[in-house]
């Protein structure tokens, strides 16, 4: 299928498109960031602990905000997108920040070829998976970029999500990876109602081949979680039950909506 076969540019464009809409958002909160506002959730941090002083490869940055909040933190941190409009924004941001945060723009897949150096800690968050078809080739750039006993660290929207139409109302794609889902979209999740209308091509991975992909390329899980809530409103039908906790509203706490990783390499 040649829209599969050229997935890279067309999620790249869809992201390029959405990057101004997103930091014009309420959800990204540009103002609240740039007055020094973490954009990282308890859910990460506890697993991140103290970053002062580490060497850190953010994964799939999109226009940096956590990039940037690990360097507030202390730590020496590079981040990665594919498209090329986040990094320049982020790149933006940084220097008005005056912050020493690195920003590189290149598919995942080809990560290596545009770094060479090694990690403290590799990190990657919400949304980030989906995009690729391949999970051992991800995998094994998390392991190439780890130093001995580096540790990688992961949050993420839990993959029985995916599994339902956008309202909830019936369970339409499969658990299992076993094809790429083309969809026409309209708007963004920062932003409903934005005239935006785009294509993407993504996968669905179950936890099975998250882990075992990691378990293969020489990391050693040390800790997995599941949460039955999201800390961030992003889906249709949602309710907030605790400041920043949002379930789907019908499902309560029945469905698991974010899981987190850490590992360790071997």
């Amino acid at each position: 299928m040649k829209e599969e076969t050229n997935y890279i540019n067309i999620n790249k464009q869809t992201w390029n498109n959405k990057t101004d809409v997103h930091i014009d958002s309420e959800f990204y909160d540009m103002k609240g960031f740039l007055d020094g506002k973490s954009t990282l959730n308890s859910i990460e941090l506890e697993l991140l602990e103290d970053i002062s002083g580490k060497n850190i490869l953010h994964l799939q940055c999109h226009f940096g905000q956590d990039t940037m909040t690990f360097s507030r933190m202390g730590a020496k941190a590079t981040g990665i997108d594919l498209s090329d409009k986040a990094i320049e924004r982020a790149r933006e941001f940084a220097t008005k920040l005056n912050l020493d945060t690195t920003f590189v723009c290149c598919d995942i897949y080809d990560t290596p070829k545009y770094i060479d150096e090694k990690f403290d800690i590799v990190f990657t968050s919400y949304g980030t998976i989906g995009w690729f078809p391949d999970l051992d080739k991800w995998a094994k750039v998390v392991s190439h970029f780890l130093k001995p006993d580096g540790k990688f660290i992961m949050a993420d929207f839990h993959p029985v999500v995916w599994m339902y139409d956008n309202d909830f109302k019936e369970v339409f794609y499969n658990y299992f990876n076993v094809e790429p889902i083309i969809e026409e979209e309209t708007g963004t999740y920062a932003e409903k109602d934005a005239e935006l209308s785009a294509k993407t091509i993504g996968w669905n991975h179950p936890i099975s081949e998250i882990l075992n992909s990691l378990i293969n390329n020489g990391l050693e899980i040390n800790c997995f979680n599941e949460y039955d809530y999201s800390p961030y409103n992003c889906f249709n039908e949602t309710e907030e039950f605790e400041p920043n906790k949002f379930r789907i509203k019908q499902f309560g706490n029945k469905i698991p909506m974010v899981y987190s990783i850490k590992g360790t390499k071997k």
